[in-house]
């Protein structure tokens, strides 16, 4: 029997009875072996993330504000699920526990160790659920001293205390550096540590837990009941997180697939559904012509045209180097034989537009330069495009049909994906558009 790892993000542990969900989901398959937690998350619409509470926690103290009764927020809701769930003292001393956070936060402790308690204290809320064991990230996540995430070593670190523990409740998001300092990922971060257990473990499948049954084609606000992807590839997660799909954390992906580990989205609260699988190939009977369509609003679109461009040496790096002067990386760049186009992330730009502009008109000295802000881009995504003609087509005319104009494409060497910029006005009408061109 292999070994299964289960990440469960914050919605799936908010609460006592999400507790007990997730409880009879891993103890239904003993080869569930090593769990991954996220700190606990929304009960309700108004209700606040223990994260954000934790971090409020730390600005009202970076501020000398008095921070107190925040953090006792944070331990009546811990105190609250543990008493529910019958977790007694001797078996969780929370108190303990409570006092030595408020303690390092008393003594300077940084964001990243103040924002993963939430993660550490629900992991060790969980082990003493479930009788488990727990193993602190801080061990085991390894960071160098200037925070940059070490993979090999912690692979290495991981894969061996994982061999001391049958079973095991290991806190997401943070890992520590070499002196022991926290370090977080990015927000989002089980994710990542989830894959990196997975990973370690040398898992046969990475199951990971939240509120929806895996991916589905499109964004179900823009798109009435869009069709669920029971296979996705590796490549299309990618390119759909990438442009805004946002059901798992883009760079949790590496780890497993380096390692050819497929990925099950789950759903806690519908624990019978299968999901969705992201492997490296999927089913050649369960592709469509399109896996699906995602997209993101506010870019900023600057096209250059200059005759002769792809015969002038160094065009290119001077382009790569006017960006980086001002600290901005880009997008996407179509290109043609005398047009350019840079596709920015409005809120990367800023207001350093003006520079930028001008120094692409002093280092290029472009014949025409146009500016187009409030783009939308969206990606659509599938690897039956390859096999298929008229793909471009079809996309293209479903667009002319509703009256938007395309003011980019883009179309990735892998032919996978097809990108269109359009109006931020037309971004959903677009969305719509396509997804019902292909289904």
């Amino acid at each position: 029997m292999g070994v299964k790892v289960a990440k469960f993000g914050g919605s799936s542990v908010a609460d006592t009875i999400q507790f007990t969900k997730v409880k009879d989901i891993i103890l239904s398959d003993p080869s569930r072996r090593y769990v991954v937690v996220s700190a606990p998350g929304k009960r309700f619409d108004q209700d606040t993330k223990m994260t954000d509470l934790l971090l409020l926690c730390h600005t009202h103290l970076m501020n000398h504000l008095p921070w107190d009764q925040l953090f006792q927020v944070v331990c009546d809701r811990f105190s609250a699920i543990a008493f529910t769930l019958g977790i007694s003292q001797d078996k969780l001393d929370l108190q303990a526990e409570y006092t030595k956070i408020k303690a390092a936060m008393e003594d300077g402790a940084g964001s990243d160790y103040i924002a993963s308690r939430g993660e550490y204290l629900n992991g060790r809320l969980f082990a003493a659920y479930l009788g488990w064991d727990f193993i602190d990230a801080a061990d085991v996540i390894k960071f160098d001293e200037r925070g940059r995430f070490l993979a090999d070593e912690t692979n290495e670190v991981l894969k061996k205390e994982l061999k001391k523990h049958e079973y095991a409740v290991i806190p997401g998001f943070y890992g520590a550096k070499p002196d022991g300092r926290i370090v977080t990922f990015s927000r989002g971060g089980s994710d990542i540590s989830g894959s990196i257990v997975a990973r370690a473990a040398e898992a046969e499948v990475y199951e990971n837990w939240t509120d929806v049954n895996g991916f589905l084609m499109a964004n179900p606000k823009i798109v009435d009941d869009p069709k669920p992807i029971k296979y996705i590839s590796y490549q299309e997660l990618r390119e759909l997180s990438y442009m805004g799909a946002n059901v798992m954390h883009e760079d949790a992906i590496y780890p497993v697939k380096a390692a050819g580990i497929p990925i099950n989205i789950r759903n806690t609260n519908d624990p019978e559904h299968p999901g969705t699988f992201i492997q490296d190939e999927t089913p050649e009977d369960s592709r469509g012509v399109i896996t699906g369509v995602a997209g993101s609003k506010n870019f900023t679109v600057i096209a250059m045209h200059k005759y002769m461009m792809n015969s002038e040496r160094g065009f290119m790096k001077r382009v790569f180097s006017i960006l980086d002067s001002n600290d901005i990386s880009f997008e996407h760049m179509p290109t043609g034989i005398d047009t350019l186009s840079v596709v920015l992330d409005n809120d990367e730009v800023g207001n350093k537009l003006p520079d930028i502009i001008d120094d692409i008109k002093r280092n290029l000295e472009p014949d025409a330069l146009d500016v187009y802000d409030d783009i939308a881009m969206i990606a659509t995504v599938g690897q039956g495009m390859t096999y298929r003609p008229g793909v471009a087509a079809k996309l293209f005319a479903a667009l002319a049909e509703q009256g938007i104009n395309i003011r980019m494409i883009d179309q990735g060497s892998s032919e996978i994906n097809i990108i269109v910029g359009v109006a931020g006005s037309d971004f959903e009408k677009a969305i719509r558009a396509i997804y019902n061109a292909f289904n």
